[in-house]
């Protein structure tokens, strides 16, 4: 079983994801122009969904996509992975690789976890832009040398807080928009993805974040940043389409 009863236009979609990979912050694309390219790939995914039947749905089947932060630590991601996860409407959990570092796994439908990985790489991608431009403002170097690390920290817990809210807002609208059809199409998927998930019989523990210092002044800043960052998936509604600028 999978989910391939509308081929056409779930290949339509990962071509899409692979043109958009292939046009990164490093190539050119700026962050504010890769978090709104993939707010269409979300859209193209809502179409996707609407183009199955329940019973196509029911009897799609799940898989596993991960994505390897490269990093033995925590990493910005982790404050963001859950909302981005919801907006894809699939599970995610973390395990580390032989070399003791960090991945994350997206299971879901194969669409989702394909939307899922791209929004991840968007948004590291995004958070390392913005802290490398935060480091040249007036604010940063007002941080004393030992400060700066604290700094760095603060900004990009500020950028994900802000972003994993605008998602979890952003997917509830997306919702509504698909609620409006008549189908409760998040419900029925939602219960595919956690009988598959399941029956994986995983011994997942969730770890409790202990308390950290911020700095107000770079946490305010990297909010800021995150709040400027296109994501919204133009469905309709006030925020549809519009670019945020950076002050």
């Amino acid at each position: 079983m999978n989910q391939s009863s509308n081929p056409a236009t779930l290949d339509k979609l990962k071509l899409r994801i692979q043109a958009l990979r292939a046009k990164t912050i490093a190539n050119g694309c700026t962050e504010d122009e890769a978090l709104s390219a993939a707010a269409k790939v979300a859209e193209l995914l809502d179409r996707h969904d609407l183009s199955l039947s329940d019973v196509e749905l029911r009897a799609s089947s799940c898989e596993r996509r991960v994505f390897e932060t490269h990093r033995k630590k925590r990493v910005p991601l982790d404050d963001c992975i859950g909302a981005i996860a919801h907006f894809c409407d699939c599970r995610v959990w973390r395990e580390k690789n032989a070399a003791g570092e960090n991945s994350y796994v997206f299971f879901g439908f194969g669409a989702d976890i394909e939307v899922a990985h791209y929004l991840a790489e968007l948004i590291d991608g995004a958070v390392r832009a913005e802290l490398g431009r935060f480091k040249t403002s007036v604010d940063y170097g007002r941080f004393r040398h030992q400060e700066r690390h604290l700094a760095n920290a603060s900004f990009a817990l500020g950028m994900v807080a802000s972003i994993a809210d605008r998602l979890l807002a952003i997917k509830a609208g997306r919702d509504r928009v698909n609620e409006s059809t008549g189908r409760a199409l998040v419900v029925l998927k939602t219960s595919v993805v956690d009988a598959e998930f399941d029956k994986l019989d995983l011994r997942l523990r969730t770890q409790r974040g202990g308390s950290r210092m911020v700095s107000m002044t770079a946490y305010e800043a990297g909010g800021a940043a995150g709040a400027s960052l296109a994501i919204n998936p133009g469905l309709g509604g006030a925020e549809s389409g519009t670019k945020h600028k950076r002050s």
